[in-house]
């Protein structure tokens, strides 16, 4: 004779703390999830605005007509990095007007574009606070949720064995109880499984696109050098 397993009423009938347990897991499994889509549609938004701005950099406008035509755009990585190393470009011209000691082609020909390259790295660490966040939450959720569970089972094993002590009952008593117990790590790996998976998938997004950053990073600089330096 085939029996199944009704989940729902395993749940329904187990202790107060293995409930609890189930409780606190599927709300981490709702935020998981919750994180998980909204980071898809964002970086599906970052990935588009990030070549809508390339396709104006590499028309070779000037610097300056980029800056002005990107203001109002939405947020991209490379607008950040962009922003951070123009503006930085913009406060050292200012200072050489100043100072008449030169021209800024001298000024970059003594120093170098180092200071350019902070800025850059700035503007990348920004992107990059954009990029990973709420993925702590994933990684914890993924890490902690199965021990959670299993402390639920534990839990409710160890309460379903103290009535054989007390009641004498047989495993045919027992073993219901177990089953309870057995459903929150189900559920805590329902949680983490997820949240691991996604949590490996955007992080190797992201360190694709810190590629790409670095190497327009790099193509900043070069316009820089080109431009002002050569």
């Amino acid at each position: 004779m085939e029996t199944h397993i009704n989940v729902f009423k395993l749940i329904l009938e187990a202790g107060i703390v293995v409930k609890l347990v189930l409780l606190i897991l599927i709300a981490c499994s709702v935020y998981s999830w919750a994180i998980i889509l909204k980071k898809r549609k964002s970086l599906k938004e970052i990935k588009q605005n990030g070549e809508r701005f390339l396709e104006v950099f590499r028309e070779g406008h000037a610097l300056r007509e980029i800056y002005d035509r990107n203001k109002e755009t939405p947020f991209s990585i490379y607008k950040t990095v962009f922003n951070c190393g123009y503006e930085e470009l913009k406060t050292v011209s200012e200072k050489v007007k100043q100072s008449a000691d030169g021209s800024l082609k001298e000024y970059f020909k003594s120093r170098g574009l180092e200071g350019i390259g902070r800025a850059l790295k700035i503007g990348a660490n920004q992107s990059n606070e954009v990029l990973d966040s709420h993925l702590a939450n994933l990684a914890t959720i993924g890490s902690v949720s199965p021990f959670v569970g299993l402390f639920g089972t534990v839990w409710g094993i160890i309460d379903a064995f103290s009535g054989i002590g007390t009641n004498g009952a047989g495993l045919e008593t027992v073993a219901p109880g177990i089953a309870e117990a057995l459903v929150a790590t189900a559920i805590g790996l329902f949680a983490a499984i997820p949240a691991v998976w996604f949590f490996n998938f955007y992080t190797t997004q992201n360190a694709q696109m810190n590629l790409k950053l670095e190497s327009f990073a790099e193509d900043f600089l070069n316009t820089i050098e080109r431009s002002l330096v050569a």
